[in-house]
């Protein structure tokens, strides 16, 4: 780990919440957010939040299966992202949301006319603002615990994961 932690205290809890209380508790509002807030389907959510996990490197992140009302993607789901463009488990939405999540954390300034009529051809103007705004929360919170060394000391919560308002 990166960032020097007291005895006894929870490191996720002290770096963001003690250490930096104004700026990592919005930061927490606003991940938890994506979770609860989201609109997308499961498999899309998880094919763009894992293959930026993927690109990441966050442990944390890649082992995080994403719950929603009991349901989760199938085991070999992340074998599936890694190989977005050749894989049959995917529909086009999947498919793209997982290459959106590449190009979105490794060449955001190559997001061309084509990309962009696929993207309008399965996605709404909501989805993709909210998937942006998913990819944004993901590609930031879990490069800062990757770096920090957070990722491999944070802890899997009990129970499903925030409740969503669809």
């Amino acid at each position: 780990m990166n960032i020097d932690i007291p005895e006894g205290k929870d490191a996720i809890a002290y770096v963001w919440g003690e250490m930096v209380p104004g700026i990592g508790t919005a930061a927490s509002n606003y991940s938890l957010a994506v979770y609860a807030h989201t609109t997308l389907g499961l498999r899309e959510f998880e094919a763009a939040r894992l293959r930026i996990a993927q690109i990441n490197g966050c442990v944390f992140c890649l082992d995080w299966r994403t719950e929603r009302d009991g349901q989760k993607v199938e085991e070999e789901f992340a074998d599936a992202v890694a190989e977005w463009r050749t894989t049959d488990a995917f529909d086009d939405r999947t498919r793209l949301a997982a290459e959106y999540a590449e190009r979105y954390a490794l060449d955001h300034h190559g997001l061309d006319d084509e990309f962009w009529a696929r993207m309008t051809a399965h996605y709404s103007q909501l989805e993709i603002v909210e998937l942006s705004m998913s990819l944004g929360s993901w590609l930031a919170f879990g490069r800062l615990n990757h770096v920090l060394g957070l990722d491999t000391v944070c802890v899997l919560p009990s129970g499903p994961s925030p409740s969503v308002k669809r």
